[in-house]
């Protein structure tokens, strides 16, 4: 199989990688605000091992994730991003007593998306989450295409259609290909999001070296894929 991410190289961020992500969060954003450097700042020195990028050989960034360790328990699944990063500068990482790897971001940028550099960037979020032995990653994605779909359905029921497979959503679904399952869906997740409408599905990547059977117990079963015909 071709490697269609050839030349491209995944890797822990570093302090002179945050203008080349903040560029980046401009082509992929271009109406939303870009990571501000203080926050991106923050993260690093936070958290370095939960920050990457992936990198041209000519030295551009073209996609990046951004992560932090919560203690789950202290947050309700309606929270939203700003609750869960406080206000995206992850000040209240908590490695010590959190065991669950919560996503901020991951981005690629436009013209390369497709080219498995997203997958390359979620496979470097699993070993962190083995290394560290945590217990899962959950985060919130946005439901992207909802705003197609807002005249006819609630927002919970397109969550379910997605994970039916009945509609394809640009962000749940490619998160839904890569293991994660739909834990349940919030609103009020990011203010100010013409295409989500402000709606989010939150998403849970077990850790199979850790996790317990109680952990698949609870899930909505409105949101498991269904069966093959």
């Amino acid at each position: 199989m071709t490697d269609e991410s050839k030349g491209i190289v995944v890797r822990n961020t570093r302090e002179d990688d945050i203008k080349g992500v903040i560029e980046l969060c401009r082509a992929v954003y271009p109406i939303s605000a870009p990571w501000r450097e203080d926050q991106l700042a923050s993260h690093l020195a936070v958290f370095p091992e939960g920050q990457f990028v992936a990198v041209e050989t000519g030295g551009a960034i073209v996609g990046m994730a951004a992560s932090l360790i919560v203690r789950w328990d202290e947050y309700e699944m309606s929270s939203s991003w700003r609750d869960f990063t406080d206000h995206g500068m992850f000040t209240n990482h908590d490695a010590e007593n959190g065991r669950t790897l919560y996503g901020a971001e991951v981005m690629v940028h436009p013209d390369l998306q497709g080219r498995r550099i997203g997958s390359r960037i979620y496979d470097k979020r699993r070993e962190l989450t083995e290394r560290l032995a945590l217990r899962r990653i959950r985060a919130g994605a946005r439901l992207r295409g909802y705003h197609r779909h807002a005249d006819r359905l609630g927002a919970e029921e397109y969550g379910i259609a997605v994970a039916r497979g009945e509609i394809w959503d640009p962000t749940v679904s490619f998160q839904l290909r890569r293991g994660f399952h739909i834990l349940a869906v919030v609103q009020g997740y990011l203010h100010h999001d013409p295409e989500s409408l402000g709606h989010a599905a939150v998403i849970e990547c077990l850790n199979p070296r850790v996790a317990q059977p109680e952990d698949e117990a609870g899930r909505d079963p409105r949101f498991r894929p269904e069966p093959p015909a």
